[in-house]
């Protein structure tokens, strides 16, 4: 990783302070030359004062706003300030901070715009069944509409360019819930490049998901509508 290259880890946050300290140190420990956010979002424990013991800076949001909209705030502060690298992992220990460094080098290789980090392109990763059909039919379908093969289309484990996250930090481009699949398609109808690097992930620690129980039901739901509506959208 190129040491000119002003980097930004935003991590987003909600209720994490039983593991964001050991996150925030580790993605130090494994990037000191990168900047680390993390956006709290609205979390009603000690998340914000934890991350900020670590050595975060800590953007603080009045209200729970949804995972995509943290991330948004992040795009925005690496906007503002510049940066030209963004790099997203989750607070909750799943991303392993020792492989951000892959992603940039794979930014860099291949020239593209976005890199997601896919936990199925090294080794075997476990997921639930309906996790598992739910990734199954999104990757197949951001697979024929980019004609990119995708495996982990869900991943928040991500590297973003100054281009990319400056135009998902504008109002409209970004969604406050789930930016999954179709974000992908939304920044390959903007011509932006995404692909995908090898990563190492690791369960849940406290087996707390986004899409645990049922969610992934409404999940599923709820992107086929977001997918359709990139679809139809023009300009």
């Amino acid at each position: 990783m190129s040491t000119r290259v002003k980097t930004l880890v935003v991590i987003p946050a909600y209720d994490e302070a039983a593991t964001i300290q050991d996150v925030v140190k580790r993605t130090r420990d494994e990037m000191p030359a990168a900047d680390v956010v993390v956006v709290n979002d609205g979390s009603s424990d000690d998340t914000p004062r934890l991350a900020a013991l670590a050595g975060a800076a800590v953007v603080d949001l009045p209200c729970n706003i949804g995972y995509g909209g943290a991330l948004q705030t992040g795009f925005r502060f690496a906007a503002q300030y510049e940066y030209d690298v963004v790099v997203t992992l989750d607070g909750d220990g799943q991303h392993d901070p020792a492989f951000a460094a892959r992603l940039i080098t794979t930014m860099e290789r291949e020239r593209a715009d976005v890199v997601i980090g896919s936990r199925f392109l090294h080794g075997e990763y476990r997921v639930g069944l309906p996790r598992k059909v739910a990734i199954w039919i999104f990757s197949r379908i951001v697979t024929g509409y980019t004609g990119t093969t995708f495996t982990d289309p869900t991943s928040g484990f991500q590297a973003l360019s100054r281009d990319a996250f400056t135009y998902l930090a504008l109002r409209n481009n970004y969604p406050l819930d789930y930016p999954d699949v179709n974000v992908i398609m939304a920044l390959h109808r903007m011509r932006f490049k995404v692909v995908e690097a090898p990563v190492r992930m690791v369960a849940k620690p406290r087996g707390k998901s986004m899409h645990s129980g049922l969610k992934p039901i409404f999940y599923v739901v709820r992107m086929t509508l977001a997918i359709i509506m990139v679809m139809l959208k023009r300009g």
